[in-house]
């Protein structure tokens, strides 16, 4: 009760405030005498004592200034409490600040008539000039202050009839009242009353918001045109660096004609075989007849759109040995080269090539015996080959076959977990790492190994900090801790601390981005299925802070948060134990994201090589691409609308499939559910 009626007569003295600054005196007198009546208490606006207190001192140091004649001490009062709005726009202010320049500059002449020192007035005339040519000098055009420009140049202002009213007795004392009226009223207006206040920082909160959405809708979009012009950009590189061995050996191939070499038609066939054979049949070429002419431009035509190169082979030996002998930079320079043979590859038959020739030579030493290995730069002392390294793991993750092969490293899930933990927060390595984890959580067996590991105490206490967490480390933290918590282990570990958790899921739930609802969401259905996180759940009222969600103006959001509170209000026992299952959950799709190669810290150095040519000037091997037809993968289900996610997804599938979804609903409104059979599961999506 006592907090009641103090929340009450704090806001009466906040409309009591406002009612005083607008100067509605006989609505305060009405306000305050019917408060009286009904025995209302009216707090004082806060700070208003203090403030009153504060003005007195402003006012009176300037004041008593002005008698004093103390120029370099009232203006610097002035200055510093005066609003720069006032002094800048009011033509009042500038007329008064105007006048007492001159005041003070001809305040030694009047001090003493008889005996005038010239040096004090000497420096209050140069004081004065400075004025006049800075702000004084938008007032020049004004008829009214147009004489006073000429008194810095005047030997003896007092005798000179255009400045003889400066020195009558009454013009101090005139000049003193319109102070002081201003000082009233400027120094009392400059605070704003808390009415105002929050009614203002309300506003402009809306409006903020709505730019933010529009914001939001002009980077998704400018983020599918780079995705589009990077795609672009690739291939034609990767044209280019075919284009350039072919040229040069057909140049040399028409000097060798030129001198009256002959050039045999077989030659030729070996050449557009190299050009085209990617996307040709084999049928084609040999159907070509390169002895009459016509016939290769013809065939041209065919295969024009079709052009896909295959990179070179590299020599993985070599290649692993300077990764663990070389240089530190040598190291970096050679890992930048790998990652980006895999995400500026063209997807499709060319990235899967390289990434099969990188899983055939065990690019990563999966199956070395070697104390010293690819995979342990993740413990170097360099913080950048640290980083590269952890770059070219997540390169590994975002494709579903490099997921398998890593997945058959034994210490692999050790190294990571070891960097995330001591990684500084904001560091490149440690987003690269919880991005590579997350993906790997598509599958059972590394989910079981990071339920172990007590990854998920961790999540928690990450995500309790979000604020202090990136955007893109905040979606995947929380993309990740749900994808544990769909295990039974994982549930069952949540349930140890259940409160904790219960009380970070729900925080996030207000988070102002809106992208880790629906892993906030999953995480939460899932892992109210365990009993005693639903009595935990109801005694910390959790049902209460849902249905507060459950008001925004989103259709798809309620019915989830509808689902969360049906399944904390059930009866059921625990579900059956899920962890014996031995097939994957891993959907086979690749996750390959620009961000991979964002904010390169490695600074290319006069003459150095790097990335592909790096590779092919010192790197190249023998037939060590081993094209292999990749299996198809298996296509998701459409996402449910209505309920939260309940299988392990990551954060760019989901906006993948989301965007299909609304695509999809929308020429098909009356279809609630679209499934899609993947092997023995079926995925269920949702979308916010």
């Amino acid at each position: 009760m006592g907090d009641i009626l103090a929340t009450e007569a704090d806001l009466l003295g906040m409309i009591k405030e406002y009612l005083k600054f607008e100067e509605f005196e006989k609505t305060v007198q009405i306000f305050d005498k019917e408060c009286k009546m009904k025995g209302k208490l009216v707090s004082k606006p806060r700070g208003s004592t203090l403030r009153d207190s504060k003005i007195h001192v402003i006012q009176n140091d300037l004041l008593s200034s002005f008698e004093d004649g103390d120029h370099k001490v009232f203006f610097e009062v002035w200055t510093e409490n005066i609003p720069s709005e006032v002094k800048d726009t009011d033509a009042e202010a500038q007329s008064l600040e105007f006048y007492l320049h001159i005041h003070f500059t001809i305040y030694p002449l009047r001090r003493h008539p008889g005996r005038q020192d010239r040096a004090e007035f000497e420096e209050r005339i140069s004081f004065f000039k400075q004025y006049l040519e800075t702000r004084g000098a938008a007032l020049s055009q004004t008829t009214e202050f147009l004489p006073f420009y000429a008194l810095p140049f005047v030997p003896n202002p007092t005798v000179h009839p255009s400045f003889k009213d400066l020195f009558q007795d009454s013009w101090i004392p005139q000049l003193k009242c319109k102070l002081e009226k201003f000082l009233s009223v400027t120094l009392k207006s400059s605070k704003t009353p808390r009415l105002l206040t929050l009614y203002v920082s309300f506003y402009l909160s809306c409006l903020t918001h709505k730019a933010m959405q529009q914001l939001q809708l002009q980077l998704a979009e400018s983020e599918r045109r780079i995705t589009s012009y990077v795609r672009t950009f690739n291939k034609m590189q990767a044209n280019y660096h075919n284009l350039i061995g072919i040229t040069a050996e057909l140049v040399d191939s028409l000097e060798a004609i030129v001198s009256g070499k002959m050039i045999s038609p077989e030659y030729l066939q070996s050449v557009y075989v190299r050009l085209f054979s990617s996307q040709m049949r084999q049928s084609v070429v040999q159907s070509t007849d390169f002895t009459r002419p016509g016939t290769v431009s013809t065939t041209h035509t065919y295969t024009h759109n079709h052009l896909l190169p295959m990179l070179p082979s590299l020599d993985y030996e070599k290649l692993k040995e300077d990764l663990v002998e070389g240089s530190d930079r040598l190291k970096c320079l050679l890992l930048q080269a790998l990652r980006w043979r895999l995400t500026r590859s063209l997807p499709g038959e060319q990235r899967d090539t390289v990434l099969q020739a990188y899983i055939t030579n065990d690019l990563l030493d999966c199956y070395s015996t070697k104390q010293k290995t690819v995979l342990h730069l993740m413990r170097s002392t360099n913080e950048v080959v640290r980083q590269y390294m952890a770059r070219l793991i997540n390169a590994f993750a975002s494709l579903a076959e490099g997921r398998a092969y890593l997945s058959q490293i034994p210490v692999l899930l050790k190294l990571l977990t070891e960097a995330l933990r001591k990684e500084d927060k904001d560091s490149l390595t440690r987003e690269n790492v919880l991005v590579a984890l997350q993906k790997l959580s598509l599958r059972r067996s590394q989910q079981t190994a990071m339920i172990t590991d007590d990854l998920i105490g961790w999540l928690v206490d990450e995500l309790q900090d979000s604020d202090y967490l990136s955007d893109y480390t905040l979606e995947y933290s929380a993309a990740l801790l749900m994808n544990l918590c769909l295990r039974t282990k994982g549930k069952r570990k949540c349930a140890e601390n259940a409160k904790h958790v219960l009380k970070v899921l729900t925080d996030l739930l207000g988070h102002e981005n809106h992208e880790i609802r629906p892993y906030v969401n999953g995480a939460l259905y899932s892992i109210l299925c365990v009993p005693s996180m639903r009595q935990e759940a109801k005694e910390m009222s959790v049902e209460e802070i849902l249905r507060c969600y459950n008001k925004e103006e989103n259709p798809d959001l309620n019915r989830q948060i509808e689902f969360i509170i049906k399944q904390l209000n059930s009866g059921e026992e625990e579900g059956p134990e899920s962890d014996d299952e031995e097939e994957e959950d891993d959907n086979d799709e690749d996750l390959m994201e620009m961000d991979l190669d964002k904010e390169e810290v490695l600074q290319l150095q006069q003459r150095e090589l790097s990335g592909e040519t790096l590779l092919t000037t010192e790197y190249l091997g023998i037939m060590t691409n081993m094209p292999k037809v990749k299996r198809k993968s298996t296509p998701l289900s459409q996402p449910n609308v209505d309920e939260p996610l309940q299988r392990p997804v990551t954060p760019s599938s989901h906006r993948n499939m989301s965007s299909g979804y609304v695509q999809y609903t929308h020429t098909h409104t009356q279809c609630h559910k679209t499934l899609i059979q993947t092997g023995s599961n079926v995925l269920f999506m949702s979308v916010f």
